[in-house]
């Protein structure tokens, strides 16, 4: 497959052009260590096409990724996959349809909530690790879409943080009955569309979708993209993202999405093939000592606690032992994999694993039992973040109306979102995650 983008960033570096446009550095290194970095920053000169009005090399880069992923339509993000949310959310209030949204979201689609004035409706589903993971309630979803003849759409986040899928062939289904659309907050299943059996949400029946392809390709941090089934919203997504992008997105990051299109046509999947054997022969050596999240195989999630161990513990013996893992609290260990992965690189994780073991006490298992009652809304996501505001302890917030969510990504999910007064329920939960103070309206 071509790769235009980053062709044409070759070509200008070899013509040996005076840069006498931004960025400033003009192309000339001035740390060594970084020099290859410098050549390849460019901007929106001659040629190189632009973002949002893209005709050039940008847009037939794009039109490459909309093969792999068999779109009606594919756009890159060089500001991750927050952006794509905005637009998605974007296009939603353009419909003027409700948001009904699982309640385990990101915190970036409660920012785009409050920028856009969003009225969301939260299902709470069935927390099964805790605040991170849930099983959507297929029968409170119908009963959302029942309650109202305004158009809808439902919101899912699939894969969760912890890997868990949503069961999006169903919600998809459910969403045709009622005429509504779903879209998914996917920014961890960028490889889902390449494992053996096609796991990606535009296969199974999102309308949109948005994937981070720098979570799990070889693509630089920042690197995203946005998909939709539709045709219809094809001409949509550019200028709904164009809203609150900035004007000047990272050719770097872009190179780095077009690099990941050649990587998909010739290697993932014969890459991921090799990893599954790997992931699979992994869990098999540890099953007996380790309970493992149920979910997509690229994310090792360890319910720690459940095993008899405390996660940040594990985590730590990780670290002593050469493994930096993704996320840990004292229930989850998150290890996230990636298909680019070689056979010594599962030896080192085995064998870290082994000796964290080997060194940690072991307790009795302690069950995860988790559940979340929504909290009482006191005004909207809006209104509450945009509010003046203070940060307290979280020992003195109860009845106290929450402000703008500041939470560590992860977990990110709202404990109590915006505009909601926190009940003593809420602040266990902020203890349990270390969570020490809250910013509520003043």
């Amino acid at each position: 497959m071509n790769t235009p983008i980053f062709d044409f960033i070759n070509n200008y570096n070899s013509a040996g052009t005076l840069r006498t446009h931004t960025p400033g550095h003009k192309g000339i290194p001035q740390y060594a260590d970084l020099a290859p970095l410098y050549h390849y920053d460019i901007t929106e000169i001659s040629g190189a096409d632009s973002l949002f009005e893209a005709d050039g090399i940008i847009a037939e880069s794009e039109k490459n990724m909309s093969a792999l992923y068999n779109t009606a339509a594919t756009v890159y993000s060089a500001t991750g996959s927050t952006l794509c949310i905005q637009a998605m959310l974007t296009i939603m209030k353009m419909e003027q349809r409700r948001v009904i949204a699982v309640r385990n979201v990101h915190r970036s689609f409660l920012n785009t909530a409050a920028l856009l004035d969003l009225d969301v409706e939260w299902s709470v589903p069935e927390y099964t690790a805790g605040l991170l993971s849930g099983k959507a309630d297929l029968a409170d979803l119908e009963a959302h879409l029942q309650k109202s003849d305004a158009p809808a759409c439902i919101y899912l986040t699939s894969p969760d943080y912890t890997g868990a899928l949503a069961d999006i062939p169903a919600i998809s289904d459910l969403c045709r009955k009622y005429d509504a659309r779903l879209i998914v907050d996917n920014a961890h299943g960028a490889h889902l569309a390449f494992m053996p059996e096609n796991l990606h949400p535009i296969a199974l029946g999102a309308d949109m979708c948005c994937d981070s392809a720098h979570k799990m390709l070889p693509a630089l941090t920042g690197a995203a993209m946005l998909h939709t089934s539709r045709p219809e919203y094809a001409s949509q997504l550019k200028s709904a993202m164009s809203l609150f992008a900035g004007t000047s997105p990272s050719y770097l990051v872009m190179a780095s999405l077009d690099l990941c299109n050649k990587y998909i046509s010739e290697h993932i999947r014969e890459d991921i093939n090799r990893n599954l054997a790997e992931l699979s022969r992994f869990r098999e050596l540890f099953n007996t000592e380790l309970t493992f999240v149920d979910g997509e195989p690229f994310h090792i999630t360890i319910k720690a606690a459940e095993s008899g161990y405390d996660g940040m513990e594990f985590a730590q013996a990780l670290r002593e032992n050469g493994v930096e893992c993704e996320y840990s609290d004292s229930s989850l260990v998150v290890l996230l994999m990636s298909p680019i992965y070689r056979s010594e690189d599962y030896k080192r994780l085995y064998h870290a694993v082994s000796a964290a073991l080997k060194t940690l006490g072991r307790s009795a298992p302690v069950k995860d039992d988790f559940s979340l009652t929504l909290p009482k809304r006191a005004m909207s996501i809006r209104e509450a973040v945009f509010s003046t505001s203070e940060d307290i302890d979280v020992e003195n917030s109860e009845g106290r109306i929450c402000g703008a969510v500041r939470l560590p990504c992860p977990p990110a999910v709202p404990i109590a979102a915006s505009g909601e007064i926190i009940d003593q329920n809420c602040i266990n939960i902020f203890k349990r995650y270390g969570i020490r103070t809250v910013n509520v309206v003043k």
